[in-house]
């Protein structure tokens, strides 16, 4: 059993240790059941549950989110399109999120999927400096995939 300032009592009965919470004022919380034998912690239980509940607030601070964003391209696209998609997706990497390219295949394009292959290609290769990509281009019925990770920038 442990004191409310962390300090070790001792292993002792379950009697002796709730008497002990009863004389001083304070609640007898379970705080480690699987462990033999089990801890105990003689403290204010509402105190407690604001520590544990700050620890947590705390612990999902540090957490980060990664986002998907998805950018459609196509066969044909255009220099210019496909510039301003390039820069957006430079511009999501940046910002710490995973980037999902698509090309979508309409009608007899379907036939010609290494044109799809060349835009991702050369899509990839655009965004290099910014991002990786987790594995090569997947097709998934008429849609031709693949997902860029940003790069870790170098601690020095």
């Amino acid at each position: 059993m442990l004191t409310a300032d962390g300090e070790q009592v001792g292993v002792m009965k379950i009697e002796d240790a709730r008497n002990y919470a009863y004389n001083n004022d304070v609640d007898l919380v379970l705080i480690n059941a699987t462990a033999k034998p089990p801890v105990c912690r003689a403290i204010d239980y509402g105190k407690f549950c604001f520590e544990r509940d700050k620890r947590e607030k705390e612990a999902k601070k540090k957490q980060v989110v990664i986002k998907v964003k998805e950018i459609q391209l196509s066969c044909r696209i255009e220099q210019h399109d496909f510039d301003t998609r390039v820069s957006h997706a430079k511009k999501f990497l940046s910002e710490g999120n995973k980037v999902k390219a698509v090309v979508r295949f309409r009608g007899r394009e379907m036939s010609h999927q290494e044109l799809g292959r060349e835009v991702i290609a050369k899509f990839e290769e655009a965004c290099r400096e910014f991002g990786v990509a987790e594995k090569k281009p997947v097709l998934d019925g008429r849609f031709m995939s693949i997902i860029l990770s940003p790069v870790k920038p170098d601690k020095k």
